[in-house]
């Protein structure tokens, strides 16, 4: 598999990376021997990023994490977690924006996943706590990545806007953007730009916008979680033609047009079987025509200023 460097740190990754928040059973139930195969399959298929966080689950993805990779050497894989929150089984999370969240956070991370260290830590939607974040949780990252604890320094969050003030207030490594930098929408891409400038990588999730760029706009599809609305759906429907004309999966297209801006190192897919892995790899390295993105250019359903995969 391609791998690519994550901005100025000297974490190199595949451009597929394994999202575990499925493994906990967040969509539909997992059974954890299927979590296991998935992950070990994912591997063996040379995917080394694997994103978790407490919160999926309760611990749960961690967890299961834990088990898949006991006998995986360390160096063989990268992994990221979360923090920011307290969780309490059988309970919400509860906000935990401090000093003291962040060490908890970590240490009952590294005891669920069975690691010494993870790679990169990534502050975990702080929508309505900027100031915490980047007053105590951002200062103790900070220090845990000069005392070699950590390699890298992120936030992961739904939104571009308070990843842009983040960008320009500290010393961040990488962001994770889940659903804003996608084949139906681009809103995030002067902030990609400026990642790119500064040397900060993406990991973009959610390329599928919840649902709608994988199943295509069929009566039950999803957008940002919700039923998708209707001039959503047109718009799918618009760019699944085109895709259509060059015989070319609506899911495929949607997988690789993040890749073509050059902030984004990877990509954080959710997979919750290894049949999963197998069509996302397939979607991953099939051929795509530099015709269909130059139409889907012309006809404005991409920003005209948006970088185009190779």
């Amino acid at each position: 598999m391609i791998t690519k460097t994550i901005g100025r740190t000297s974490l190199c990754v595949s451009i597929l990376g394994l999202g575990a928040a499925p493994l906990a059973n967040l969509f539909r139930e997992v059974p954890e021997s299927q979590a296991v195969d998935t992950v070990r399959t994912a591997l063996e298929a040379g995917v080394t990023l694997i994103d978790t966080a407490p919160r999926y689950g309760a611990g749960l993805s961690e967890l299961r994490l834990g088990i898949a990779l006991a006998t995986v050497p360390r160096k063989a894989y990268t992994i990221a977690t979360k923090v920011g929150w307290d969780i309490h089984p059988g309970e919400r999370p509860t906000p935990a924006f401090t000093r003291d969240g962040v060490l908890r956070g970590l240490e009952g991370s590294l005891e669920r996943l069975k690691v010494d260290y993870v790679d990169i830590v990534h502050i975990h939607d702080p929508d309505r706590h900027y100031e915490k974040a980047i007053e105590e949780v951002y200062p103790t990252l900070h220090e845990l990545r000069n005392q070699g604890m950590i390699k890298a320094v992120s936030a992961g969050m739904n939104q571009w806007e308070m990843l842009r003030r983040f960008l320009h207030a500290g010393e961040f490594d990488c962001f994770m953007l889940a659903g804003r930098y996608t084949l139906l929408e681009q809103g995030a891409l002067q902030f990609l730009d400026e990642c790119a400038q500064a040397g900060v990588g993406i990991l973009a999730a959610g390329v599928f916008n919840s649902g709608i760029l994988a199943t295509g706009a069929i009566p039950t599809a999803k957008y940002s979680y919700r039923d998708a609305p209707a001039e959503i759906v047109e718009k799918t429907q618009q760019i699944e033609k085109i895709c259509t004309s060059y015989d070319v999966p609506l899911a495929a297209a949607a997988l690789q047009f993040p890749l073509g801006h050059p902030a984004v190192s990877t990509l954080v897919i959710g997979f919750s079987s290894p049949d999963r892995v197998a069509k996302n790899l397939a979607n991953l390295e099939m051929e795509i025509p530099a015709a269909l993105w130059e139409e889907l250019r012309e006809s404005g359903l991409i920003a005209e200023e948006c970088p185009l995969p190779p």
